[in-house]
């Protein structure tokens, strides 16, 4: 490879590859190197080493959350909130291993929240909702429950997509979904309830689950914003 073809972005864009198939613990500076074609000392030149990789993987992930939303949408701050949450969550499902990056390493400050944690994101989400009335403190508890929700149901589905966001811990079966099925010939037979809604329990509903639980946010939002 030219040297004027190592950069920061290619060197982030392997990493990436590896953590999307064997998660976090599967980067390594070697790995990379052997991917580009270079010594691994040449990697020192755009990379400090592990800890700064990792950084710029997260860095990288913020910024496809903050590139600019369609316009057309985001004329109201319900559309607004609605696209960002898509666009999140789309960050997540390409690639839900390193998602967890971005959701547990510290942010740059630490009222940020994740996954949106870029300064100029979240100044520019409360600079849309203060201009569509809210006021401060409305706008800045949107933000903490809007994270919330992000955060809470972006890393589940992360979870049943393969990623590694707690220590491993044994998990009821879970049908189709991308979790670990150890104990899934449990018995339950005692519970009539799971015995009779396991078919539904067992469908993988996220998508649903996600446009519900933000529709009833923005409609909770929308009517503490009337008194």
């Amino acid at each position: 490879m030219p040297q004027e073809e190592l950069d920061r972005e290619r060197v982030v864009a392997v990493a990436l590859e590896q953590i999307d198939a064997g998660g976090p613990g599967g980067v390594s500076l070697q790995g990379i190197a052997a991917r580009l074609g270079v010594p691994v000392p040449d990697l020192y030149r755009v990379v400090t080493g592990q800890e700064d990789l990792l950084e710029a993987i997260v860095a990288h992930l913020a910024s496809r959350i903050e590139a600019p939303l369609d316009e057309q949408l985001t004329r109201s701050w319900q559309g607004y909130l609605q696209a960002l949450a898509h666009r999140a969550r789309e960050v997540m499902a390409e690639h839900p291993r390193a998602f967890a990056l971005l959701a547990t390493r510290h942010p740059a400050a630490p009222w940020l929240r994740p996954p949106l944690r870029s300064l100029s994101l979240v100044d520019d989400f409360l600079d849309r909702l203060i201009g569509h009335g809210f006021r401060d403190a409305s706008a800045v508890r949107t933000y903490q429950d809007f994270t919330s929700f992000l955060l809470g149901h972006l890393l589940l589905e992360a979870s049943m997509r393969g990623a590694e966001t707690s220590p491993p811990e044994v998990a009821l079966d879970e049908g189709r979904a991308e979790l670990p099925t150890t104990d899934g010939e449990q018995d339950v037979r005692e519970h009539a309830h799971l015995v009779r809604l396991r078919p539904l329990l067992a469908q993988d509903t996220s998508e649903e689950q996600f446009e519900t639980a933000l529709e009833t946010l923005l409609n909770r939002l929308e009517m503490e914003l009337m008194h």
